[in-house]
C-alpha cells in the first residue's frame, strides 16, 4: 500500500512546491529586471538635466553657453559607455542626434528601442521593457524624455547588454531550484514517516489476519499506535478474533464430545447386534447389513473426532526429512498394494528436508496414499515422489484411477464429500479434510488436479523454512 499512497503523496507536494516556485522565479526576474530599468532611469536623468538646454543642431553654430553643456554630454556618454558598455544617446525629436555614444548609434527603428522612444516623446517615461529570460539573449533599451518649459525636446535611450542580468537571474533561479530540491527531501521524508506511522497498523493487521487465516487463531494487533480510527479497527478486529476463536473451539469441543460420547453407545449396540446374530440362522442379509452399517457409523465418528484433534492440536515441527517420511511410508503400504495388485513405487531424492511435524506428516502421507490405492484399478501404478521447488519441498502422489472433473477437483477435500461416481467404495469422505487441516497445523498445504493421461495427482507443499 505504501508503494501506491507515496507516489500519490510525492506527485501532491511536487504540485505545490511547483506552484510555489515558478511564480517565485518570475518574481525574482521582474525585479531583477526593474532594478536595472531603475538604475538606467536614474542614469538617464543626469543625461536629460545636461541636455535640457541644449538646442543647437549639431551642424549649426552653437553658442559658447550651450557649447559647454554640449560638450559635457558627449564626454559624460563617451566615458558613461567605456564604463558600463552601455550605449546611449540624446536624440531630438526627429530621431537625429545630440550625442551619442558610441559614434554613429543610433535609435533602433524597430522593437524595443522604437516603443521606448515614442513613449518618451508622448511625455512618459518608457514602461517597463518586456521580460529578459536567462536563455534570451539581447539589449535592454530604455528612454526618457528631456523636457524644456513642459515640450519635450529631446528623448534620452539607453540600450544595455542583458549578461550580468540574466546571470544573476539564472543564479537566482539556482538557489530558489536548490531550496525546492532541499524542500521536496523534507517533504519525501516527512511523506515517508506520515505513511509509515499510518499504514503501520494496516501492516500488523494483516499479518494478524493472514496468521487467522492459516489457522494461527491467538493472533492479535497492538492496537497502541497509529491514527484514532485504525486503533480503534484494531481493537474491533480483536474482540471479532476472540469471538471467532472461541466459536470454533466451542464447535471443536463439540464434535470431539459428540464424537466420544456416541461412540460408547455404539460400540454397545454393535456387540447387542453381534450376540443377536448368533441367534439368528447363518447368512442373514437384514443382519448383515445392519452389522454394516454399524461398522460405517463407528468409522465415521473416528474420523470425526480425528478431525477434531487435528484442528485442535498443535503442530510440533521439526526439521524432517520429507523424502525418508515419504519413502518409509511407501514401504509400509507397499503389502497392501501388492495385495490389491497395484504398482506402488517411490521417486525422489536420497535427503530433502523440511520444516514439518513428523507424525502430522506421516498420517497426512497414509490417508493420500490409502486413497489413491482404493481408487487405482489392478495392473495400474501409484507414483510417489519428492522434489524440490525453491523455498519449499513437494510431495506428488500420482494414481492411475479415473480421476475427477473440473467440478469434482473444485469440491475435492470438502467434509462428507463424495463423487457420485464413487459411492460404492468404503470411506466417510473426513480422510482429505483431515489431511488438509493436519498440515495446515504445521504450515504445509494439499492440492489437487488431473494426472496424465488419467488418474488422480496430489502434491503436498512443505515449506523449508520454519513460519514465524
Amino acid at each position: 500500500m505504501r508503494t501506491r499512497l507515496l507516489p500519490l503523496l510525492i506527485v501532491l507536494l511536487a504540485g505545490v512546491l511547483l506552484a510555489l516556485g515558478f511564480p517565485l522565479a518570475a518574481s525574482l526576474a521582474a525585479a531583477e529586471q526593474e532594478r536595472v530599468v531603475v538604475d538606467r532611469i536614474d542614469d538617464m536623468a543626469r543625461f536629460a538635466a545636461l541636455a535640457q538646454f541644449v538646442t543647437a543642431r549639431p551642424e549649426a553654430r552653437v553658442p559658447e553657453d550651450e557649447g559647454g553643456r554640449l560638450v559635457t554630454l558627449r564626454a559624460e556618454l563617451d566615458r558613461y559607455h567605456d564604463l558600463y558598455g552601455i550605449r546611449s544617446g540624446v536624440y531630438y525629436r526627429d530621431r537625429s542626434a545630440m550625442a551619442q555614444a558610441p559614434e554613429g548609434w543610433s535609435v533602433p527603428g524597430q522593437g524595443e528601442g522604437d516603443q521606448a522612444f515614442m513613449e518618451a516623446l508622448a511625455g512618459r517615461r518608457s514602461h517597463d521593457p518586456q521580460q529578459v529570460w536567462p536563455w534570451q539573449e539581447g539589449r535592454l533599451a530604455v528612454a526618457s524624455p528631456v523636457v524644456r518649459d513642459g515640450d519635450v525636446v529631446a528623448v534620452v535611450v539607453t540600450e544595455s547588454p542583458t549578461g550580468q542580468m540574466r546571470s544573476r537571474i539564472l543564479h537566482g533561479w539556482l538557489l530558489i531550484g536548490a531550496g525546492e530540491f532541499a524542500a521536496m527531501l523534507v517533504a519525501v521524508g516527512a511523506a515517508f514517516r506520515l505513511t509509515g506511522w499510518v499504514l503501520r497498523p494496516v501492516r500488523i493487521l494483516d499479518a494478524a489476519t493472514h496468521d487467522i487465516a492459516t489457522g494461527r487463531m491467538k493472533s492479535r494487533v497492538a492496537a497502541g499506535s497509529g491514527p484514532p480510527e485504525l486503533r480503534r479497527l484494531a481493537r474491533s478486529f480483536n474482540e471479532m478474533a476472540d469471538n471467532v476463536e472461541d466459536v470454533l473451539e466451542q464447535q471443536r469441543a463439540f464434535v470431539a464430545d459428540a464424537s466420544h460420547q456416541l461412540r460408547n453407545p455404539l460400540s454397545a449396540l454393535l456387540l447387542r447386534i453381534e450376540l443377536l446374530a448368533l441367534e439368528l440362522p447363518d447368512g442373514n442379509e437384514e443382519i448383515r447389513s445392519v452389522q454394516t452399517e454399524g461398522k460405517r457409523l463407528a468409522n465415521v465418528l473416528d474420523d470425526l473426532l480425528d478431525l477434531a484433534l487435528a484442528e485442535h492440536a498443535a503442530a510440533d515441527l521439526k526439521l524432517t526429512d520429507v523424502a525418508e517420511v515419504a519413502e518409509e511410508r511407501v514401504g509400509a503400504w507397499r503389502p497392501i498394494a501388492d495385495r490389491e495388485r497395484v504398482t506402488l513405487t517411490y521417486d525422489g531424492p536420497v535427503g530433502a528436508t523440511a520444516w514439518a511435524d513428523p507424525v502430522a506428516l506421516s498420517s497426512a502421507l497414509d490417508a493420500v496414499v490409502d486413497n489413491a490405492l482404493k481408487f487405482t484399478p489392478q495392473g495400474e501404478t501409484v507414483r510417489v515422489g519428492v522434489e524440490h521447488d525453491g523455498d519449499t519441498v513437494r510431495i506428488v502422489v500420482a494414481d492411475g484411477g479415473p480421476g475427477l472433473n473440473e467440478e469434482e477437483l473444485a469440491r475435492i477435500g470438502d467434509r462428507f464429500w463424495r463423487s457420485s461416481r464413487h459411492q460404492n467404495v468404503s470411506g466417510s469422505g473426513l480422510g482429505l479434510s483431515i489431511t488438509r487441516a493436519l498440515l495446515a497445523a504445521g504450515g504445509a498445504s494439499i492440492a489437487y488436479a488431473g494426472n496424465e493421461p488419467k488418474g488422480l495427482r496430489v502434491t503436498i507443499t512443505v515449506p523449508r523454512t520454519p513460519r514465524s
